[in-house]
């Protein structure tokens, strides 16, 4: 059966009610479209650019359409008539007018949101750092370089694998993961003062692919989503593909600026908020226990649900407050993966929700994956974990980081970069450049030469991180890389 649509209109903004079209669409005024009929056609254009219309899509009756956007009859008329002769929608007697077939463009997701500088945009700056050669300096990663990760213990585990039943080697994963490698993952949420069961968990195949089943299942396009400003740029890109509709709260080195959250809430009606707890990426903040609970007494009264990824918290030196711990896993999601602290190539995720919904997304993830992660990449995290070596290597690793920020913030000041704030933890600083610096150019001037930077407004939905950029401490050890630096802060200075 066809869905319907409501279109509601005002002189500024054209709302697509209804989840399946919440998606918000600028119309052009009547003195640049020329006429309300173009103002009308120009909006259903939108509608099925932004594939908040699809094939098929029944649209509103011509009185219903005229009476929300305050126009006649017969220019709903005229205009439903043009876009017909265009091809886009076509009349069903007696039914009304339905969106052609042919109508939906494939979804491209760098036209979802207005074009950026390339130097900006999430998806280049991943590919940038995705692609580009090893021996390519990425101060702009998210990663950490091979010598840094349990080389030894990954190439133990990888042997023990030939030893190992034939079906570990040759079958697909079962539904909801290894059951050893939960049972690891609830002893390690417990450390947390999070009580979960193993119907509680579920692996996945990776920490990314854990945030996008959450999406599938929580979110329709149009639905709002709330992020930190600045944020983790992948959330962005990811939810672009979801279709969503983004907005973003201030973070503060004690978490979201609680107030504007909630000012936000009351407004806009946010359906998720994803957020990192424990070192906060970009900014390596840490969420205090004051703004935990404010949080979440602020979540309840909207019916907010909230994605806490915790991919960093093993770089802690102490454990920080979980939202997870806090609210039970009753509105908070816990996701996580060991892509930083083990390996991303033997990459998988996990999962920590409600029973009711970690069913709904198993069978989510057979639709998509056609089961769980890799049995080869669960037994190989198993093995590291169960051995005792990644605690060992936490411990050293978060060492060798303690000195390497300290030394990276030294060399950066002399240039006249200031971090935001020295984190408890982690690898990343995020910095504020000198006065008359934009990092966009800064980063652009750096590829230039084959050095790949990650400027603020990459994190920023607002694009009010334009004097910031995020060093990735780890990779910031290449003599050349920092007179490439130099080189690009002179460049940039507006």
């Amino acid at each position: 059966m066809a869905r319907p649509v409501t279109i509601q209109y005002n002189p500024n903004i054209l709302y697509g009610y209804g989840r399946q079209y919440g998606l918000t669409i600028e119309v052009p005024s009547k003195g640049r479209g020329g006429t309300r009929t173009v103002d009308v056609m120009s909006a259903i254009r939108a509608k099925v650019a932004g594939r908040a219309l699809s094939a098929g899509d029944r649209l509103p009756s011509i009185r219903s359409l005229a009476a929300s956007m305050g126009v006649s009859p017969s220019t709903v008329v005229e205009a439903y008539d043009r876009l017909a002769a265009e091809g886009l929608i076509r009349a069903r007697r007696g039914s009304g007018f339905y969106v052609a077939s042919t109508a939906t463009p494939p979804l491209a997701l760098t036209e979802v949101e207005p074009r950026r500088d390339r130097a900006v945009d999430p998806f280049w700056v991943s590919r940038q750092s995705l692609d580009t050669d090893a021996a390519v300096p990425k101060p702009g990663c998210g990663w950490l370089p091979p010598a840094w990760m349990p080389e030894a213990a990954l190439r133990r585990a990888t042997r023990a694998l030939a030893r190992t039943e034939t079906s570990v080697l040759t079958n697909y994963g079962s539904t909801g993961g290894s059951p050893a490698l939960r049972r690891l993952l609830l002893a390690r949420l417990a450390e947390d003062a999070i009580e979960a069961s193993i119907s509680q968990l579920m692996l996945t195949g990776s920490g990314t692919q854990a945030t996008d089943l959450i999406c599938r299942f929580l979110l329709r396009p149009g639905d709002t989503v709330l992020v930190d400003d600045p944020c983790y740029f992948n959330f962005r890109a990811l939810l672009r593909a979801h279709q969503a509709r983004i907005v973003s709260v201030p973070y503060t080195p004690s978490g979201p600026d609680v107030a504007r959250l909630e000012q936000t809430l009351a407004q806009e009606r946010p359906r998720l908020y994803i957020t990192n707890s424990a070192l906060h990426n970009p900014s390596g903040a840490t969420l205090s226990l004051q703004t935990a609970h404010r949080l979440l007494t602020a979540a309840a009264a909207h019916d907010l649900t909230i994605v806490e990824d915790d991919i960093f918290g093993d770089f802690e030196p102490e454990r920080s407050p979980r939202l997870a711990a806090l609210d039970g896993l009753n509105r908070v999601i816990r996701i996580g993966s060991f892509s930083k602290t083990l390996s991303a190539s033997v990459r998988c995720g996990y999962i920590a929700a409600r029973s009711d919904w970690i069913e709904h997304l198993v069978d989510l993830q057979v639709a998509t994956s056609f089961g769980g992660p890799s049995p080869v990449a669960t037994e190989i995290i198993a093995r590291v974990l169960a051995g005792g070596s990644y605690r060992k290597h936490m411990d050293e690793l978060r060492q060798k980081l303690t000195r390497t920020r300290r030394d990276t913030a030294r060399k950066l000041a002399a240039l006249g970069i200031e971090p935001w704030l020295m984190p408890r933890g982690g690898f990343f600083l995020w910095c504020r450049l000198a006065d008359g610096q934009d990092a966009t150019a800064v980063a652009r001037a750096a590829l230039d030469e084959n050095v790949v930077l990650a400027p603020g407004n990459v994190f920023s939905v607002a694009q009010t991180a334009e004097n910031f950029l995020r060093f990735n401490v780890a990779h910031m050890n290449d003599a050349g890389m920092w007179d490439v630096l130099r080189r690009a802060l002179k460049r940039g200075s507006r």
